[in-house]
């Protein structure tokens, strides 16, 4: 008696989602004819064409479809259950708080979390957003167990006794462009060339470093001020301004912005860093290595 089973539901789905048999074994692994004889199986398992076959393609009957929209509901709950076995297995176990500047917020960190997720399904990672100096003030009264922070010699020189850095991603400012901006379509400019630009700026708590123009420019035109990166960017967009932009946010720019790097030999760059407790724990180093890892992959060009 012929039998539903995962690997058939997979298929289906794979097919359901793809339009083709040729195209769900690209996608699964399978050769065509092992795509084939499942789906023959879970056609004679569930008594009825799933299929319709057509010239440019497959598209599924009404019963396909129906089997495909249950087959989501099984394998989210088969898939959520090798995650629950798997964190079973792993000794990393726990509840870890990263803190982050909101650029490193934007890209870094989610990508980590998502790593971490994978690889370590027991541990809770929690996300917070702050300011370098109020991330520093947490993770010393024990609120948060990772701090993401920028550092630099445009930067203020931060109270790290007692806690332990370590390197994440260095040298990274960009300047974000409206997509129609003469500088666009370039791989960098001059420090020189940006002079005359109007700037969009950080605005916020007195105490609290924030984005300004090119850190050696002299005299910028400053047009406009905002607190939050999607605003600033939103200005950028609809052509307003330019502004500074770490790489590590790099891939956050919404449609209508551009980056270009700049040629600027007089800057000495600033890095994103770790800090945490010192000697870290397990759970921590683990994420800080996520976070090392993903701000490798984010380590080019953009």
């Amino acid at each position: 008696m012929s039998e539903f089973t995962i690997n058939g539901l997979r298929v289906v789905s794979a097919v359901v989602d793809t339009g083709s048999f040729t195209a769900a074994a690209d996608a699964l692994g399978y050769t065509q004819s092992a795509v084939s004889r499942q789906v023959a199986a879970m056609e004679t398992a569930a008594g009825a064409a799933l299929f319709v076959r057509g010239a440019r393609g497959v598209s599924p009957s009404p019963a396909g479809r129906l089997l495909a929209r249950r087959a989501a509901t099984v394998l989210h709950e088969i898939d959520g259950a090798d995650r629950d076995i798997a964190g079973l297995r792993d000794h990393v176990t726990g509840r870890v708080t990263v803190a982050a500047f909101p650029a490193a917020a934007a890209v870094l960190v989610p990508r980590a979390m998502a790593r971490l997720g994978r690889e370590h399904p027991g541990l809770e990672v929690d996300l917070a957003e702050g300011s370098s100096p109020t991330q520093l003030r947490q993770l010393r009264a024990h609120r948060i167990e990772v701090a993401v922070i920028g550092v630099g010699s445009d930067l203020p020189a931060y109270d790290l006794d007692g806690l332990r850095s370590e390197l994440l991603l260095e040298g990274g400012l960009l300047v974000a462009l409206p997509a129609a901006h003469r500088f666009a379509g370039r791989d960098s400019v001059a420090v020189a060339e940006l002079a005359t630009e109007p700037w969009i700026v950080g605005k916020g708590l007195r105490d609290d470093p924030q984005f300004g123009a090119w850190p050696t420019l002299e005299h910028p035109r400053i047009a406009h001020a905002a607190r939050e990166w999607p605003t600033r960017l939103g200005l950028v967009a609809a052509g307003l301004g330019i502004t500074v932009l770490p790489r590590l946010a790099a891939a956050s720019v919404p449609a209508g912005v551009r980056t270009v790097a700049v040629e600027d030999p007089s800057w000495f760059g600033r890095s994103a860093v770790a800090v945490t407790a010192d000697p870290p724990t397990a759970e921590v180093a683990v994420v800080v290595g996520a976070l090392r890892e993903e701000a490798a992959l984010l380590d080019g060009p953009q």
